[in-house]
């Protein structure tokens, strides 16, 4: 690894740890931590030394590196941010970098008609708007659904790491139905995102079935560098094929399932299919419609369902129909009066 891969390394690291405004961090947790973060890319010890850390810190507070990190010591012995909010990951553009992007996006935009880009081009077209608003000093006009308070997402980085280079996880786990924590080897696959939640697909022995685990629940992730990874042909486009969301129930296969969309939703669901299956069945003289899809049910596929409120009606399989039923009936017992009036002060 060249040296200066070693050093962004490095940087990436400390700017980590001293985002973690709990810890107090001496400069040996700092060796220590990006000492194993070159190991974890290396796959071998690199011993760093405590010049070469401070020389770190020196030039993250430089303008040399265009950080200008606020990086303090208090108490002579403990490192931090005085901005408890800074981050070099959230730097603003220099116009260096500006005019760099404006090329690479031009560059990108002439092979914008071969069907490998064509995946890149809603990118390209963020890129475009957030060099604009840089050199204008105006706010983006491409906003993106985001959940900046989502838990989890700082795993995402070392999770795509450890697939690339099929590493065994050892994941501390706590999942919403589990009172405790739960510690278990991990043997990883794929990321995949739903509904602004991240998931981490894989299976937790060769004999397991494969699972997904949210990553806003994961306590703690560890590594096996012992434990042979599974090395399976896992194919996320067939797995997933007759789902909506990340729930696959192993042994349950695929129904018809058919329903009827009022005239105020019919236009949305046409456009925006609830899944690649849906099939349009009838449109009424109301303008509302009946559609079909081809899918296995799941949690996912309900809360989308219920959420369609009195717009929706599923009128077959006949066992979703009843469950569906059940759940709205107890929905609307809530809203009984005598429930409301007990809840009145």
């Amino acid at each position: 690894m060249s040296q200066n891969k070693n050093a962004l390394i490095r940087y990436k690291t400390i700017d980590k740890c001293l985002q973690n405004k709990y810890r107090q961090w001496t400069l040996e947790d700092l060796i220590e931590c990006c000492s194993e973060a070159l190991f974890e890319y290396e796959g071998r010890a690199n011993p760093i030394s405590k010049r070469t850390i401070q020389m770190d810190i020196q030039l993250m507070r430089s303008e040399k590196l265009g950080y200008n990190a606020p990086i303090v010591v208090y108490d002579k012995k403990y490192y931090k941010y005085e901005d408890e909010d800074f981050t070099i990951t959230d730097i603003p553009l220099t116009e260096t970098d500006m005019n760099v992007l404006t090329e690479t996006v031009s560059m990108l935009k002439q092979f914008k008609d071969f069907s490998l880009f064509n995946d890149v081009s809603d990118i390209l077209q963020r890129l475009e708007d957030k060099i604009y608003s840089e050199k204008s000093h105006t706010k983006p006009v491409i906003y993106l659904d985001k959940n900046e308070k989502l838990k989890g997402l700082h795993y995402l980085d070392e999770i795509y790491q450890a697939i690339i280079k099929k590493i065994v996880l050892v994941i501390t786990y706590k999942s919403f139905k589990s009172k405790d924590e739960n510690k278990f080897h991990f043997h990883p696959f794929i990321l995949k995102e739903f509904n602004n939640r991240w998931f981490l697909v894989g299976k937790k022995k060769e004999s397991a079935p494969i699972s997904n685990l949210a990553l806003d629940r994961i306590i703690a992730i560890d590594y096996d560098f012992n434990l042979p990874y599974i090395e399976e042909d896992f194919d996320a486009n067939l797995f997933y094929k007759n789902v909506i969301g990340v729930t696959v129930n192993t042994g349950s296969r695929p129904t018809r399932i058919e329903l009827w969309i009022d005239a105020i939703n019919a236009p949305y669901v046409l456009t925006k299919p609830l899944h690649e299956s849906q099939r349009l069945i009838k449109e009424n003289a109301d303008k509302s419609i009946i559609i079909h899809l081809f899918i296995t049910s799941n949690y996912e596929m309900e809360r989308i369902l219920l959420g369609f409120g009195d717009g929706i009606e599923i009128l077959r399989p006949e066992n979703l129909r009843n469950r569906m039923k059940k759940i709205l009936i107890k929905a609307l017992s809530r809203y009984e009066a005598k429930h409301s009036s007990e809840l009145k002060p």
